[in-house]
């Protein structure tokens, strides 16, 4: 089993490249707790998406004190990375999105994989619960099996601003659609979302996507199908081509409403840890501080 972490961005809200930004004494990234929390839970294969320029510094800071332990490969998400008899637009610089991301491993990636992004905290039982799921699902059938974990909405949101999440409707455990919410926040007591001006409430237990995907090797012919459909849409003006970006969860919103997969949702009480603001790294770091003392980690992840 297979954890591909999504890790070519870089933090334009916080500044600099998040994923390589230490979160305790020992230097250990945010990263580095997700690979931990997955081999325990299983894993056995490490695929970084990276930057071809950022290759070296992976390389020498993460990639050298987990080579022993896990199996790992590096993917460039590369701009040029196209279909046949396709070509970057003048003028664009943008990376093609998440969708494009994963499609990226398809040449590395051959069984059931994790897909989360680097710069996630996402807590164990999170990983527990997606490779219990993974471990068993098959590929093959009328139609493919994915999972994703579900985190409540008050376990996501920061005081330091406000985030995009995508709030799930969910039917005998099965994901039915995403909405995306950006401008979440709490106001006075009261998660809200800004849209057109006007504050909305929302159900600080509902339960919110945050990019943590489980899936069998089926997803990438529907992302190759489905990224083919969105470079028709730029090559026609439908999609901005420039900024326009193919979404992996878009992928997956299609591919179940034409009854070409489900979606089982594991939703998980844990506390979900992320950096989009500066002032967001001291409450991560005092929460891992914290979770070593009571032992769910060791001081030193990889002694």
């Amino acid at each position: 089993m297979t954890l591909v972490i999504m890790a070519a961005g870089m933090g334009s809200r916080y500044g600099g490249l998040k994923q390589i930004d230490p979160v305790t004494p020992h230097g250990e990234f945010i990263v580095d707790f997700s690979i931990y929390d997955a081999k325990r839970a299983g894993i056995d294969k490490v695929v970084f998406i990276i930057k071809r320029e950022n290759y070296d510094i992976f390389r020498e800071t993460v990639g050298s004190r987990i080579e022993g332990s896990v199996e790992v490969k590096y993917v460039f998400q590369d701009m040029d990375a196209l279909p046949a008899g396709r070509s970057v637009p003048e003028g664009r610089v943008k990376p093609w999105g998440t969708g494009h991301a994963i499609l990226c491993c398809k040449d590395v990636v051959k069984e059931n994989f994790i897909v989360v992004n680097a710069d996630d905290f996402y807590g164990a039982d999170a990983y527990a619960r997606l490779a219990d799921f993974l471990k068993d699902v098959r590929a093959g059938g009328d139609k493919a099996h994915f999972a994703m974990v579900g985190y409540v909405l008050e376990n996501t949101i920061t005081e330091n601003g406000s985030v995009a999440r995508g709030v799930c409707e969910i039917e005998n455990g099965l994901l039915t659609q995403v909405t995306e919410c950006t401008k979440i926040q709490e106001n006075d007591g009261v998660v809200q979302y800004l849209e057109d001006g006007k504050w909305y409430d929302l159900d600080r237990r509902s339960t919110v996507s945050m990019n943590f995907w489980g899936f069998t090797p089926e997803i990438f012919d529907m992302l190759e199908k489905d990224f083919d459909k969105f470079l028709d849409d730029v090559d026609t003006g439908k999609a901005d081509k420039l900024k326009g970006e193919f979404f992996l969860p878009f992928v997956v919103a299609r591919a179940i409403k034409e009854n070409k997969c489900d979606a089982r949702v594991l939703e998980t009480n844990a506390k979900w840890y992320g950096v989009t603001y500066h002032d967001d790294k001291p409450v991560l770091e005092a929460f891992i501080k914290d979770s070593v003392a009571k032992g769910d980690y060791p001081d030193g992840l990889w002694k």
